[in-house]
Parts: structure tokens; sequence; C-alpha cells
């Protein structure tokens, strides 16, 4: 599955570009989370933006979505951060920390601010609104190249499970990456949201769910240190294909919402 980081950028730069209404975004939210909140974490970030501070009661998002509005933001990033790469999040501070913890982040260079969703309670997920110090380009994936590097992922992932013997551990290995792959169907997007976007976070999500597998243990079984150690090192270019795809799919799908809307005017 994708993540709420990936929804929130391309729904809220549909609806900036007028693809899009206020409520389909919140609807889109809804797969993620009951309810989404929204606070700022500094007095001058919150200041800024007229929304809630660190110690005051979280606002809804439709007041983020009329603050972003205000404030002229421009098309939303991504960020898939990972320990050594932190890039689009300005450098190190509570932005890319707290990003990296979550994995994800929504970043608005143009009114320097980014987002990062925790979840605080049972259905309710929490943004919390950072100052982005600085506007440094995130990592720009072409997507056809991750595209090409998702295929080859694909390949290596069968070959991961054979080698990996998860087959004979787990009976219904089938059943469950169908299961969890499928899950992407789940999501909804934007009219003219691209079909190659779509293409490539749909495999992407089911080379996902096949090392959501076989990262996992099978049910009462004991996997020494060193067996863990050599699992993980053969999956981890796979996850880095994932993570590279993800972005790629959404930094494409905001520059063709952008564009459609663009020429309607």
């Amino acid at each position: 599955m994708s993540c709420a980081s990936a929804t929130l950028v391309v729904w809220t730069s549909a609806w900036l570009h007028g693809a899009a209404a206020a409520d389909d975004v919140l609807d889109a939210l809804g797969v993620w989370a009951d309810l989404h909140d929204v606070v700022a974490d500094d007095d001058g970030t919150a200041t800024a933006l007229d929304l809630p501070g660190p110690d005051e009661s979280a606002a809804g998002v439709a007041l983020l979505l009329a603050a972003l509005r205000r404030a002229g933001a421009g098309p939303a990033r991504l960020i898939l951060p990972v320990p050594g790469d932190v890039r689009g999040l300005g450098g190190r501070g509570p932005l890319s920390q707290c990003a990296l913890r979550a994995g994800q982040a929504a970043v608005l260079p143009e009114i320097g601010i980014g987002l990062v969703p925790r979840l605080v309670a049972d259905g309710v997920l929490r943004w919390t609104i950072f100052d982005l110090p600085s506007s440094t380009p995130g990592e720009h994936v072409p997507l056809g190249e991750a595209e090409h590097g998702l295929g080859s992922a694909m390949r290596e992932a069968a070959t991961a499970l054979v080698t990996l013997d998860v087959a004979r551990h787990r009976p219904n290995v089938r059943e469950e990456i169908a299961a969890l792959s499928a899950e992407q169907s789940r999501l909804t997007w934007p009219a003219g949201m691209p079909s190659r976007s779509l293409r490539v976070l749909q495999r992407a999500a089911e080379v996902n769910a096949i090392l959501q597998v076989a990262a996992s243990d099978a049910p009462g079984g004991a996997v020494s240190a060193s067996a863990t150690q050599a699992r993980d090192e053969a999956l981890r270019p796979l996850s880095e294909a994932v993570r590279r795809a993800r972005l790629a799919a959404v930094d494409e799908a905001v520059r063709v919402l952008s564009d459609q809307a663009a020429g309607r005017h």
C-alpha cells in the first residue's frame, strides 16, 4: 500500500489547482483514519498559518486546506526519508527527525512547511506542521527509471522468496501476498490521475506485499540472528526500489494534474 502522505500530496495538489473539491480530499484521507486533525509544531508556524500551536487543541483538516489557500501554496511533494537520506526536509531538524521516524512527509516548498502524520489514538491521525528550513529539492526519480527498477525488483523478489524458502514455512504465501497487494485498490485518486502513475503504484504495492511476507517470520517459527540479517540484506534493495517507485509515481501525478489545470485556464 502507499502512505497517507502520498494521498495528501496528490489530492491537495489537485484541490489547489481546482481539479478536486475540499470534501474529496477529506474523503480520500478517510482510508487512513476515521479522523484527521492538525497542529503546528511551533508557535511561529501556528501564527503564520492561523492554526493551533503545540499547546492548543488540534483543528480539522478543512482548516488546514483553508490555511494553504490563504498562504498561496503550490504543488506538494512526497518525501520518503530513510536513514542517511533526508533530502527535501531542510537538513537536520524537527521536521527531518519526525519524518524519519514516520518514514514519510508531505512538503510544500513554496510556503516553507512540511507535514508529518502520526497515529495518536485509535482511528485518529494527527498531522503536525513543521517549518521547512530551506527549499532544498527532494530526490527526483524519473518515472521510467523507477518503473524499470521496479520490474527488476519484482523478479528479484520472486527469487528471494525461493532462496529464503518462504513458501515452505508459509503454505498460504500466495494468498497473503494477494491480500496485502489488494489493499492498494482501497485508495482513491483524483480524476485525471495518470494511468502510468497508477500502474507503478500498483506494482509497487505488489512488490511491497512480497517484501512484507518475506520479511516476517512464519507463525511459530524461530529464525537465527544470522538468517535474519541475511534476509534483511537480500530484501533491502527491493525495498529501495519500492520507495523510489512511489516517489516517482506521486511526482508524476502532481506534475500531470498541475499541467491539466494550467491547460484549463
